[in-house]
């Protein structure tokens, strides 16, 4: 050691955000121009305006041009960015490269190797699921489709390998590209994809639990209350089933048993046991525990379905304005870098229903965000108050 000192650069990033001149102090007003182009900036591109942004916030032509730009901001491929740190922070799809899997276990000694001879859930088949969820909100964010398509469709973004993983016949090549699903596919949507399948199991098995807990999280924005204190482990439930291997599904419902856990489980678990289909890793699976798996149920809300394609067009069909609002909320808060909070719900309540009457576009949300009074505008602090400052979401 040389006795030199070094220190680690931030990794953090401050924007100060100023408002119109004018505006009284304690009350809410339009940011200026400037900052409407760093925050508009920070939310599509995860960087600073450019020049063109910058120009016309010093003649104050933004807010006019807002829709223009947005546009233009879409088509660069900066906006890459919004689609890779979205969707990481959103479907956790980021998590996908770090969640431990042993895929070994998951897919048992008889596990027959890919193309390349392997089993193994390695670096870059993860990479490889991670961007097949980019590639599909991508899809639907440059063409404007509905978010309704977010929960189901007849297409997906595969290459070879992810397509055999997933038994989509037909399918050649190593660039990911959109590839009409046969129609009798439990594919389409984000909730089939590796990436949630994935990041909602356990290292050697699935979880049900988890998987019902990310649909209702993030797909129809009703997440369940925190588990009450006490509450006897799933694993306990093992004990009622004296030698044999029980299905998850069994030991799930012996788990509901208990009233303690009833009420939160039968929201969960009819929605993650719908997707017990899939492995750890994705993969399909007519049995567990060498016993066929039974995919259907009921809903909280006393909707019926009898396997993961029907739970899909029922959520797509029924839920809609869930899913709607869902997605509102998750987007505007990656945009503002906070929570909804009690008086954001106007603004939630209208995006909402735009896209109800519009088709559910994503260009409605987007806008509807963009537009919205928490980021068009702040509160102005009283007079020798600290300077407020806004930190960026990490990348």
């Amino acid at each position: 050691m040389t006795g030199v000192q070094t220190c680690a650069l931030p990794i953090f990033l401050f924007r100060v955000e100023s408002s119109e001149t004018g505006a009284a102090p304690g009350r809410h007003a339009p940011i200026d121009e400037w900052s409407l182009a760093s925050r508009l900036s920070y939310f599509l591109w995860s960087s600073l305006p450019d020049d063109e942004l910058f120009a016309l916030a010093g003649r104050g032509e933004l807010r006019r041009n807002l829709r223009a730009q947005v546009d233009r901001m879409l088509r660069d491929p900066k906006a890459q960015a919004f689609v890779r740190n979205f969707t990481g922070q959103w479907l956790q799809a980021r998590d996908v490269e770090s969640v431990p899997i042993n895929a070994r276990v998951v897919l048992g000694p008889g596990a027959r190797p890919n193309r390349d001879g392997r089993v193994e859930f390695d670096g870059t088949f993860r990479r490889l699921m991670r961007s097949e969820t980019e590639a599909y909100f991508e899809h639907i964010l440059r063409e404007d489709r509905s978010l309704l398509e977010l929960v189901d469709s007849d297409y997906a973004f595969l290459n070879a390998k992810l397509a055999e993983h997933y038994g989509v016949p037909g399918v050649e090549g190593d660039d990911l590209r959109k590839v009409a699903l046969p129609p009798d596919s439990p594919r389409g949507g984000i909730i089939t994809q590796g990436t949630v399948l994935a990041v909602t199991s356990n290292p050697t098995r699935t979880s049900p639990v988890k998987r019902g807990v990310f649909i209702l999280d993030n797909i129809l924005g009703t997440p369940p209350p925190p588990a009450p204190p006490n509450v006897p482990d799933l694993e306990e439930a093992r004990k009622e089933f004296k030698g044999r291997e029980p299905k998850l599904s069994e030991m799930l419902a012996a788990h509901r048993s208990n009233k303690l856990c009833h009420s939160c489980h039968s929201r969960m678990d009819p929605l993650g046991l719908a997707l017990e289909n899939f492995n750890a890793l994705g993969g399909w699976r007519d049995t567990e525990a060498r016993q066929p798996i039974e995919p259907s149920g009921v809903l909280i809300t006393g909707e019926r379905f009898a396997d993961v394609r029907e739970l899909k067009r029922v959520i797509a069909r029924d839920r809609a304005a869930d899913v709607y609002r869902c997605f509102t909320e998750k987007l505007f808060t990656y945009a503002l870098g906070r929570g909804v909070e009690h008086f954001d719900s106007h603004t939630i309540d209208e995006i909402t229903r735009r896209l109800a009457e519009g088709g559910g576009r994503m260009s409605i949300a987007l806008m509807g965000v963009i537009e919205s009074p928490a980021f068009q505008r702040k509160r102005v602090p009283p007079a020798g108050a600290a300077v407020s400052a806004v930190a960026p979401r990490e990348p």
